[in-house]
């Protein structure tokens, strides 16, 4: 809906709501950012798409008589508002400020996003609307208890990316042509079949005739351009290329433009082409390889999108590329043990978003993708891929090729564990001759295999299958969760 017409179905309601609150003229910061927190929460306790403060207005008349407030202009110190209001809510939070003018009187409209995972607090406190009221939350338990049933219910996929286009809108913004391709459906010979089909697997919802919610859903895999839904273009894939091995100098950036799903094949050869490569010799010739297993970025890339939390705004998946290692990241920490991803049944926060993807062919069988990534970078001779998270982001980082001698303890340790577990989930048992053979030791060096699963056993990674066996030359090892 446009802002002018949404101003209208405000100024039509009978009273303020829970969801809605009037002012005339104050716009002061502190008291702004607990309104922010309040119709936040309000907002999804309500099963609002959105709540909204409006200047100008009237309280008890509804009558328009215009505002001096203006948000958008304010600053706190050298910031302006808008920023210093963003770092101090909680998760982060949508909000936007509409200058607008209404019968010759100048009004301000604040839009502000549900909440989506946990409440929304302002400098450590969550606050509500309890009537025409602004309340901490933590005053009203049970409003509390009911914010949090439906925070439990709500999924970032059904909330909406565009509110009421008209099925052209729909179609222009939307590479449905894409989505009828990757999911082998014949793509119907009229404009109503298509919208049809598109709310069907709810990547649209009707609303009235011929006007239509996008969904998240819908916006973030089938986007022709991420730029046109307000909230999701910082979730635009970035890839950033630099020069060296640190962060100091940029040699490419690149935001992909699309929505996952109908970009994805482009963004992974995007990728591909960024990377270093390595020269290798053949039977007679040289050639250049890529320094990485296409179907390892790939798979990560997939994992990236399908598990971020999508409730941390202003952040998302990220593809790194530096001269000696490759790092991908998703905002949000991850919902299992890094240590158990290659046998831990799969967790995902986006379940609908992880099943349309693997229904579409980007992603494959439930819970395969990390063993593909351990057993390509394997294959390749690399060294393991490391996992790493706290709790703002998960990082995958895959380092290019190195001998073993010049690898440190950790990540000999790392490769020896991940070994055993690719081999645990392929009910087989790591031995020195396996770990050899990942190496590439020879075997008359076999004491240089021993002494790494020696190290990964004190470490608490791997075991012996057999505890009581005696025999040190056909030792066999499991993981330590085997």
């Amino acid at each position: 809906m446009k802002p002018d017409q949404l101003l209208r179905s405000l100024l039509a309601l009978p009273r303020e709501t829970e969801w809605v609150e009037f002012k005339l003229n104050n716009d002061a910061p502190e008291e702004l950012g607990e309104y922010i927190s309040a119709l936040a929460n309000s907002a999804t306790l309500h099963g609002r798409d959105a709540a909204y403060m409006l200047w100008g207005v009237e309280d008890s008349t509804r009558k328009v008589v215009g505002t001096t407030a203006n948000p958008r202009a304010r600053k706190m110190g050298n910031e302006e508002l808008e920023n210093w209001l963003s770092h101090l809510v909680s998760p982060r939070v949508d909000f936007r400020f509409f200058d607008l003018v209404h019968e010759g009187q100048r009004v301000v409209l604040l839009e502000v996003q549900p909440a989506i995972g946990a409440p929304v607090s302002f400098k450590g406190t969550a606050w509500i609307r309890v009537g025409s009221l602004r309340k901490k939350l933590r005053d009203h338990p049970g409003k509390e208890r009911g914010l949090w049933q439906a925070l439990a219910h709500l999924c970032f996929e059904k909330g909406i990316a565009a509110p009421g286009l008209s099925g052209d809108e729909v179609l222009a913004r939307l590479d449905y042509p894409k989505f009828f391709e990757l999911s082998g459906q014949i793509l119907p010979v009229n404009r109503s079949g298509i919208l049809e089909r598109l709310a069907v697997d709810q990547l649209i919802v009707p609303r009235s005739e011929d006007h239509f919610d996008v969904t998240n859903l819908g916006a973030i895999l089938f986007a022709k351009q991420l730029s046109q839904f307000d909230g999701l273009s910082r979730k635009a894939f970035r890839v950033i290329r630099y020069r060296g091995s640190s962060r100091v100098e940029t040699e490419h950036e690149k935001p992909w433009p699309k929505g996952y799903a109908c970009g994805f094949e482009g963004l992974v050869d995007y990728i591909n082409d960024k990377l270093p490569q390595n020269e290798v010799m053949g039977m007679a010739l040289r050639k250049d390889v890529r320094m990485y297993p296409s179907r390892a970025i790939r798979e990560l890339v997939a994992n990236a999108m399908i598990h971020q939390d999508f409730g941390m705004t202003g952040t998302g998946p990220m593809v790194e590329i530096f001269d000696d290692r490759l790092e991908v990241s998703n905002p949000g920490e991850p919902l299992i043990d890094p240590l158990r991803f290659l046998d831990h049944s799969p967790r995902s926060r986006n379940e609908m978003l992880a099943d349309l993807m693997r229904r579409i062919g980007i992603c494959e069988e439930r819970g395969s993708g990390f063993d593909k990534v351990v057993f390509d970078i394997e294959f390749y001779q690399l060294p393991a891929p490391d996992v790493r998270s706290d709790t703002t982001h998960t990082r995958v980082l895959l380092f290019a090729q190195q001998d073993l001698p010049k690898m440190d303890k950790k990540d000999k340790v790392r490769a020896c564990y991940l070994h055993s577990c690719l081999l645990s989930v392929s009910n087989k048992v790591m031995t020195n001759t396996t770990l050899r053979e990942r190496f590439k030791i020879p075997e008359r060096d076999y004491p240089v295999a021993s002494r790494i699963i020696r190290d990964t056993v004190s470490a608490g990674l791997v075991k012996l299958e057999d505890p009581t066996s005696k025999s040190k030359k056909h030792a066999k090892y499991v993981p330590f969760w085997a």
